[in-house]
């Protein structure tokens, strides 16, 4: 396992703020991303690519889906490489759709990212949220 150094470790939790802060901005998070990027959201969707991203986000932002928000903590960093950091964190979840069954969405999950070293700074490569029973 790596190190990371504090401008590095400061640089992953500005981009994971960044990336929570925009969950409704289909053009802002999209970009947080690598072109290559993969997600499987909470429900078990699986995105491949930035273009399929922004397709699906702005759809769910079309839809009732606007009105589920979430934040997300960070609870752990690992670098595998210099370049490749793992970043575990607790995903809560608020449906505030008003016709949204209870039990619809679980309240939390465990959300990992796979954050990536590119040229113009880090980028989130991998998103995989579980939920939490």
């Amino acid at each position: 396992m790596t190190d990371l150094s504090t401008e590095d470790e400061q640089a992953i939790h500005e981009l994971v703020q960044q990336a929570d802060k925009a969950q409704s901005d289909a053009d802002l998070l999209p970009e947080l991303h690598t072109a290559e990027m993969v997600i499987v959201n909470i429900a078990g969707r699986r995105l491949f690519g930035r273009e399929a991203f922004t397709e699906a986000m702005a759809a769910a932002l079309g839809s009732g889906l606007k009105n589920v928000r979430t934040s997300v903590e960070i609870v752990d960093l690992r670098a595998l490489t210099a370049d490749v950091v793992l970043v575990s964190c607790v995903k809560t979840v608020y449906d505030e759709r008003p016709d949204a069954d209870p039990g619809a969405l679980p309240a939390t999950g465990a959300l990992t990212y796979a954050v990536l070293r590119t040229s113009t700074g880090w980028r989130l490569a991998l998103a995989q949220t579980t939920p939490i029973q």
